[in-house]
């Protein structure tokens, strides 16, 4: 099969699919579907045709690409144009989550697999409501137990959803606590020993004080004189 037209069902699959789609699982649907042609279509042509796809649509021209995030390939509008198709699809977008649903959140992210008891003995508090709510939104998911825990508690772990939401390909892609306390940090105001620091000029300003202190004294003594 010629490349191009490789490309065009590579397309047509990443389109129609509701979910997003690996690279072994579209060969596997391409040979499905050409599986009357003697010729097996190899996993390395469809990552060449893939990768064709993805310089195609990072053009300026389409306001769409393709992208590897929620572990697979799929088409996402460009975040230029956020705002404008937001307002059709409004009720398909993730609302807002509490303080608490996202301080759980991020345990989860960036200790899972992570017990109920672990999340709760970081934040402080029960988490009983969190969980339940982020399981909801089908943004953690349940991964297994902890059979080294006593009672072997249930594990969470973050979903596919999850990546595809905040646009990244696994929990690998999240940044480092590192990089998240950088951003956070404010450098402080540094104070040049020239203004404040020096000693004499201390000592001038408290002789200036007491100057105007002395004058003001004479001032009034004259007034009343």
């Amino acid at each position: 099969m010629e490349i191009s037209t490789l490309i065009q069902h590579i397309e047509a699959l990443i389109f129609a699919s509701d979910k997003p789609l690996t690279t072994s699982e579209i060969t596997e649907l391409l040979n499905n579907a050409f599986s009357i042609f003697d010729e097996k279509i190899e996993l390395e042509k469809v990552e060449t045709a893939v990768q064709g796809i993805v310089e195609k649509y990072s053009a300026e021209f389409y306001p769409f690409e393709v992208k590897l995030s929620g572990g697979g390939w799929q088409f996402l509008t460009k975040k230029e144009f956020h705002k404008t198709v937001a307002q059709l699809n409004g009720d398909k977008f993730i609302k807002k989550l509490s303080a608490a649903a996202m301080e759980t959140l991020s345990i989860v992210a960036y200790k899972q697999p992570v017990t109920k008891g672990e999340i709760e003995s970081i934040r402080g508090v029960n988490a009983d409501y969190a969980v339940q709510r982020l399981l909801e939104k089908e943004l953690i998911v349940i991964s297994g137990r902890n059979e080294k825990q006593p009672g072997q508690p249930i594990l969470y772990s973050t979903s596919n959803n999850f990546m595809d939401y905040f646009g990244i390909n696994s929990a690998a892609d999240l940044p480092s606590i590192k990089e998240v306390l950088a951003d956070q940090f404010i450098e402080p105001t540094q104070i040049r020993n020239t203004e404040f620091s020096n000693k004499e000029q201390e000592s001038s300003i408290v002789s200036e004080i007491e100057e105007l202190q002395s004058n003001n004294s004479e001032v009034d003594e004259n007034a009343t004189s």
